[in-house]
């Protein structure tokens, strides 16, 4: 029998099931608590994503973003880490 790997989703738009949240906007300030749908028509609006940022807090904090731009400069500071620590390594 072969599994194949989960890939873990990320929490975003939809996925959020939370009855409140606290949302934050693309600059950092609080736009205050409110109910995910009402986060998404905000971030809809401005066609962005609203994405997950920490569950542990009460009530859970989403942001407001672009989330394809934040996961490709992400994978960008991945891949500039690894390129460098194979760099140290060769010169060793």
């Amino acid at each position: 029998m072969n599994k194949k790997p989960t890939k873990e989703l990320p929490t975003i738009n939809e996925r959020i099931r939370y009855p409140k949240i606290r949302v934050i906007d693309v600059e950092g300030g609080q736009l205050g608590i409110m109910a995910p749908r009402d986060a998404m028509k905000l971030a809809e609006e401005r066609e962005l994503d609203l994405v997950l940022i920490s569950d542990k807090a009460d009530p859970p904090v989403c942001r407001i973003m672009d989330y394809g731009k934040f996961k490709f400069e992400q994978e960008k500071k991945l891949g500039k880490r690894a390129k460098s620590s194979t760099l140290l390594m060769l010169k060793k």
